[in-house]
């Protein structure tokens, strides 16, 4: 196990990349229409060649990892840091905490078969907890009702304080799938009128890359 006073994210790539490695190149995940292989072509990307998102980069290193060899090849890639010049490098936890910890989860949860439960270090729980803060403001910060997220010790954050209150109850790691958009694949519990509701769920929408 790392120590607590070493970044997170260099652990949860390791993670990212065996879950990864444990599915087919065509295996399901929770992105629409991304199998692994399309995941995997995006983390690539990110890191290394962000300009090529914006065209059809994505599909064309996807559709070149198909086969089985080509797809270990694209994790390998995966496997490796950015650059230092790279802001996902510096930014280091910032930036990659959750990104990596939500795409490891839609590899693991793709398949609509609930895996088994993740132990993860409580240092590393607070790290996501520190992203949710920050994600949820940022994706629910302007919704047109209230937000506050509820974790499983009680401990609240009031993303929205508007009227009517929507609050979404669960562990800080399911918390942070549902902000990012994984709201059918989180083990939450979402409280409040059914409009209120609905406006969140729209504000939210499907899951983020």
């Amino acid at each position: 196990m790392k120590a607590c006073t070493m970044p997170w994210h260099p652990w949860l790539r390791e993670q990212l990349v065996d879950s990864l490695r444990s599915v087919p190149p065509n295996a399901p995940t929770l992105c629409e229409g991304w199998q692994a292989r399309h995941l995997a072509a995006h983390l690539v990307l990110r890191e290394h060649a962000p300009w090529r998102l914006l065209g059809g980069g994505l599909d064309t290193l996807a559709d070149e990892a198909r086969d089985d060899a080509a797809y270990r090849d694209l994790i390998d890639r995966v496997s490796q840091p950015p650059q230092a010049w790279s802001p996902h490098s510096w930014a280091g936890d910032a930036m990659n905490v959750a990104e990596f910890y939500v795409h490891s989860e839609d590899v693991r949860r793709g398949g609509g078969v609930e895996p088994a439960p993740r132990d993860l270090p409580p240092d590393l729980v607070e790290a996501l907890r520190g992203a949710l803060t920050t994600f949820a403001r940022l994706r629910l910060g302007r919704c047109p009702v209230g937000v506050t997220l509820v974790d499983d010790e009680g401990r609240r954050l009031v993303v929205s304080d508007r009227e009517p209150v929507v609050e979404i109850h669960g562990p800080v790691t399911e918390l942070v799938l549902h902000v990012f958009g994984r709201v059918e694949a989180a083990d939450t519990e979402v409280r409040g009128r059914e409009d209120a509701v609905a406006q969140v769920a729209q504000v939210l929408g499907g899951p983020d890359a």
